[in-house]
Formats: structure tokens, C-alpha cells, sequence
């Protein structure tokens, strides 16, 4: 049965993509392409000769659900304590979806991003511990992935005695190699040298957040959540 999406509120919008409470998972969401912006729209958007590809390659969700699928048979089972799990596609009333773990805090609420967080909170110690932590996961792992944005990562919470306590950093999108050659195929010294920019890319960006934390908007939606994930069934109605 088609999973019907169009009634309610998406929790979070991408470039490409929005991103909805699985109605029958509180675990889970699923991702469908943009209806305003199709396939064809982003193709037309590159340039020559990337605009000669086929439709498929721009297509979000297959590409995701390809890394992750790599991702499982390369890795041990530790390589997703930071990063969410994948779960395959769903049929909806949006088209197709893909599925995937979704991240909540103690108290049920869809876990903001680390852009949100650092807008709202700044960088105390224990975020800086938790960076800290995702930092050396991805040199552990040599985890392949695209420039580690800060809405790309979620910020995961819980609460003790009233005291919030940062339980991990979880990567949610951004992953995979555009390298032609496979990142495990590459050299060990390329590899760690790929991480450490990477990581160093990551670092420089919490510091340009941070930088924007006196202007009077947030930049961009971005990494802004529309709604908690606690309303009825699947977060809001869209006429709540």
C-alpha cells in the first residue's frame, strides 16, 4: 500500500528532497524527490557535459541508497553509531521514497541539526566534545563522504536531573565518494590525507556558523526543522 505523504508537513527540506515522518515508523523517514524540482529541472541546471547524463544520476535517493548499501558490506557494524541507517524505498503518494533511520532525542523530539544547534546554543564544551568524537570516527572508518556540512549532522540529546546531555553526532546525509576511483582502492596515505581535509573543511565551517550568530535571521532553511515529530501520526497536518 502507497504511503500518503501529501496530507502532512514535511520536518525538513534539502535542495532536492523533503523529508517526512514514515506514517507508520516514528523510527523512520522517508525521503521523496522535490515536486517543484525535478530531475529534469536539475539536469538542465548543469552545465556541458554533465548535462548528457542520464536522469538516474541525479536522482538523491538511488545514490544514497547505493553508498549505503556499500556501506553495509564494506564496514562493520560500528561504522553506524554515527552515521543513520538505511531501510530501502517505499511506494507513496510522492513517488517513490527512501527510507531511513530517524534520529530523536530522550524526550521524543526529532533531534535538530548541529547548524541549529550552534545558532541556538553556541559551542560549549560538550558539543565540542561530540565534534571531538565524530572526528575520530571518520578517521577510524576513512568513512567516504562529501564535505561534512553542518546540516548535513544531527545533534542527538537527552536530558538527566534536568541537565541535557549530547548523546552523538549523527551524519544523515552527504555520503559517498565522487572519486572515480573507489576511496577503499586508493592508497592508505590518500586516504588519511582526504579525511584530515575533510575534517579540517568540517572544523571551518562550525566557525563560519558560529560567525553568523549576530545576524538577525537564520541562514537559510537549511538544516531548520519545520516541526518536532510529535504531533498526529507523522508530525503535523498540513491545515494544523
Amino acid at each position: 500500500m502507497s504511503l500518503e505523504l501529501k496530507p502532512l508537513k514535511p520536518f525538513a527540506q534539502g535542495g532536492n528532497r523533503l523529508c517526512y515522518v514514515h506514517p507508520e515508523f516514528p523510527d523512520r523517514c522517508i525521503k521523496v524527490r522535490r515536486p517543484d524540482f525535478t530531475l529534469e529541472d536539475r539536469r538542465r541546471k548543469k552545465g556541458f557535459p554533465k548535462n548528457l547524463k542520464p536522469l538516474s544520476s541525479f536522482d538523491d535517493n538511488l545514490d544514497e541508497f547505493r553508498v549505503m548499501q556499500q556501506f553495509q558490506q564494506d564496514y562493520d557494524d560500528g561504522m553506524f553509531n554515527h552515521i543513520s541507517r538505511c531501510f530501502g524505498f517505499e511506494d507513496s503518494d510522492m513517488g517513490k521514497g527512501l527510507t531511513s533511520e530517524l534520529i530523536r532525542d530522550s524526550d521524543g523530539r526529532i533531534s535538530i541539526t548541529l547548524k541549529q544547534y550552534l545558532w541556538d546554543f553556541g559551542y560549549p564544551e560538550t558539543l565540542q566534545a561530540a565534534v571531538a568524537e565524530l572526528c575520530q570516527h571518520w578517521r577510524h572508518y576513512r568513512v567516504p563522504s562529501r564535505d561534512l556540512l553542518v546540516h548535513n549532522v544531527v545533534v542527538q540529546r537527552e536530558w538527566r536531573a534536568e541537565q541535557e546531555i549530547i548523546r552523538r553526532l549523527v551524519v544523515i546525509d552527504g555520503l559517498g565518494s565522487a572519486d572515480i576511483i573507489p576511496l577503499a582502492w586508493q592508497p592508505e596515505r590518500w586516504r588519511q590525507n582526504k579525511t584530515e581535509r575533510k575534517l579540517s573543511n568540517f572544523h571551518q565551517r562550525i566557525e563560519d556558523m558560529l560567525a553568523t550568530r549576530g545576524n538577525e535571521t537564520f541562514p537559510g532553511y537549511h538544516g531548520l526543522l519545520f516541526h518536532d515529530g510529535l504531533g498526529e501520526q507523522a508530525g503535523e497536518r498540513l491545515n494544523d
